[in-house]
């Protein structure tokens, strides 16, 4: 008998750790987990720039970091959560989005609004302990991202991306405001630039290589209604501006410079001699790839120069 009830605790036991397991998976997959993690690293660049310009040591300000850390987390798991409620009709359309919560209602409408609803809430109020100017940047951000990218560009324009890419360069400069009032300091004016520029041919790899998805959602990509040439065209016009944009660090500091110069000069190559070489769904593959290490190489690099240099300084 004993040996039977052991068997069924253990058996409720897994039950619930296997319910456990998938309510973290919806809710991950709901707040979009992925790109909370790509934007906090954005975040943090923007922090230790920060930092490294008023010559401040980390531990005068955790707790200015801590609270941007988790204010940022949830404004940007909110983002997602309201994208996916909304999107959950062109999303059922989609291979790659059609198994979200949302769409198999795994996860209720009502609960992601109440959710996202929370999470803008306690996150706004988190990043105003850093200071009002990091919540400032964290409510532009969320909004940016649900009305004029989610509910209006993206279904009407092909300047849905460019709209878009506004949302996506908030989370440097609240990393920034969490520290420094300076708005104007060339550092994180090229830190936004960079990060509003980089977005687009990022995104232009991506929608070349979901073209059939987005053709059927009736999602308005620039390769969907331009065609592929003019995608082409535009990402170079775009990374010629990255390039351009990288000697805003001149004034930061001459390593950043020359490791931004080197990633996007790189980029802008590979685009032009890979297009010669390539198919278009294996350039746009490549470009994608090549997009994801080019801003993780950038970002690591501001981040472990600035704490670095800061503690030199001191």
């Amino acid at each position: 008998m004993r040996s039977d009830v052991k068997v069924e605790q253990s058996m409720q036991e897994a039950s619930l750790e296997l319910e456990k397991q998938n309510l973290s998976k919806v809710l991950a997959e709901t707040v979009k987990t992925g790109i909370i993690k790509s934007n906090l690293l954005a975040m943090f660049a923007g922090l230790a720039l920060a930092l490294y310009k008023d010559s401040i040591s980390p531990f005068n300000k955790l707790p200015e970091i801590f609270f941007s850390m988790i204010g940022s987390i949830l404004v940007i798991g909110a983002a997602g959560a309201f994208n996916n409620l909304y999107d959950r009709d062109i999303d059922s359309i989609m291979e790659r989005t059609k198994t979200r919560p949302t769409v198999t209602g795994t996860i209720q409408a009502k609960s992601v609004l109440l959710l996202g609803t929370v999470m803008t809430i306690v996150g706004l109020g988190t990043l105003a302990l850093a200071t009002p100017l990091a919540a400032l940047f964290g409510l532009l951000g969320l909004f940016f991202y649900v009305v004029p990218y989610t509910m209006w560009s993206k279904r009407r324009t092909i300047y849905n991306t460019e709209i878009g890419s506004i949302s996506g360069a908030m989370p440097p400069l609240i990393g920034w405001a969490a520290i420094s009032s300076d708005l104007m300091h060339p550092g994180i004016i090229g830190l936004f630039l960079f990060m509003l520029l980089w977005q687009m041919p990022h995104f232009y790899a991506i929608a070349i290589r979901r073209h059939d998805e987005y053709k059927a959602a009736n999602v308005p990509m620039l390769p969907v209604v331009k065609g592929f040439k003019r995608t082409y065209i535009q990402t170079n016009v775009y990374l010629v501006a990255l390039i351009a944009a990288s000697f805003l660090f001149a004034s930061v500091s001459t390593g950043i410079l020359l490791v931004s110069l080197i990633l996007s000069i790189g980029w802008f190559v590979l685009s032009i001699v890979g297009r010669k070489k390539m198919e278009i769904e294996k350039w746009a593959k490549t470009m994608f790839l090549y997009s994801l290490a080019h801003i993780t190489i950038l970002f690591a690099t501001i981040i472990v120069y600035s704490f670095m240099g800061t503690f030199f300084k001191l």
